[in-house]
């Protein structure tokens, strides 16, 4: 049979520690905080200049982007003649009305309206518009018998242009052309050659850039034609290192006004014809005749500024009337002076 347990102590056992604390919260433990290093202060956000970099000229290490083909050959000039002088140079019409032409979209280039300056090869197909053509066709030339004392371009010295005498009064009433005046005519009328304030005879006056190409043009081989009524002075006679031999025998001064052909040496006479340069470069040959004891006869492929006037001093000649009387195909006949008539369409230089 099983002792029986000793009975249990009755003393009371410690109370825990809670139940002695006072009614008051216990005290909490406080462990000593580990503390972390202060935040700086929050700044604003701003961003970093950006890194300056050096021209491409100052890296050595830098190789530079060549453009691609494109735009290597838009930016590439285009070899070739300008769209202008090509017209010109096909005999459709002159620079400046190429010009107008294309201010007006009236040519074209590969199908293309073409643009002031552009360059055209052989290669590249050109059209023009009727438009053009009908405006041409509405174009004048003019002949006129030029007086003395009328210059040919611009008024200068007090002198009227010969354009001036231009205006229906002064029409020849034998005029074959069968055109009347009409005030647009004067409209961009311009001298196709000069004739000097001195001289008369036959001006053309002219509209059509063709015309004044043709007649003025750096490869124009239309001939003109002078009577040059001259005396002889005997300053070209006279050879380097020698004395004018008289041309008279009343006084070697005084010029011979009648019969200069018979004084006239003959190798200077040649000298005229081909030899003589004027303003440092050589004069075309030239076609030089006595027409009368008096009066020579010129037929000229140029026209440099007092041309015959220069060469006669050359020579020891001096002119004293000068007119021209031919260019090309076109003759002054009965023109009488002042007046003036239309060139036909059927006549052509």
């Amino acid at each position: 049979m099983a002792e029986p347990r000793p009975p249990r102590s009755s003393s009371p056992l410690p109370e825990p520690a809670a139940a002695q604390a006072p009614a008051t919260a216990p005290r909490p433990l406080l462990r000593r905080p580990v503390l972390a290093a202060p935040r700086p202060a929050a700044r604003p956000a701003v961003r970093p200049p950006p890194a300056v970099r050096p021209p491409p000229a100052e890296r050595s290490d830098r190789v530079p982007a060549k453009p691609p083909p494109v735009a290597a050959a838009a930016c590439a000039p285009r070899e070739g003649t300008r769209l202008n002088k090509r017209l010109a140079e096909l005999g459709v019409c002159s620079r400046r009305e190429a010009d107008d032409w294309i201010a007006h979209g009236w040519v074209y280039v590969n199908g293309a309206a073409a643009e002031m300056g552009m360059r055209v090869t052989p290669q590249d197909k050109i059209t023009v518009e009727r438009a053009a053509q009908r405006q041409q066709d509405k174009q004048v030339t003019i002949l006129l018998h030029k007086p003395m004392g009328y210059v040919s371009g611009q008024a200068e010295d007090g002198h009227e242009p010969a354009a001036a005498l231009i205006n229906p009064r002064s029409q020849w009433r034998e005029d074959p052309s069968g055109l009347r005046f009409s005030p647009p005519q004067l409209r961009g009328l311009a001298p196709a050659g000069r004739l000097d304030i001195d001289s008369v005879g036959l001006l053309v006056l002219t509209q059509d850039g063709r015309v004044a190409r043709q007649l003025v043009g750096e490869d124009s081989t239309v001939d003109k034609e002078y009577l040059v009524r001259v005396v002889y002075e005997g300053a070209g006679a006279r050879r380097s290192g020698e004395r004018a031999q008289p041309l008279q025998e009343i006084d070697e001064r005084d010029p011979v006004h009648t019969n200069v052909q018979s004084v006239f040496p003959q190798e200077l006479l040649e000298r005229l014809r081909h030899g003589l340069s004027l303003d440092g470069q050589p004069l075309k040959p030239a076609k030089v005749d006595w027409q009368n004891p008096e009066q020579l006869r010129f037929v000229l492929v140029e026209g440099k500024k007092r041309q015959i006037r220069r060469m006669c001093e050359q020579v020891g000649l001096k002119v004293v009337g000068l007119k021209r009387i031919r260019i090309g195909r076109i003759t002054l006949g009965a023109l009488p002076v002042g007046q003036w008539r239309f060139l036909a369409p059927h006549e052509h230089f």
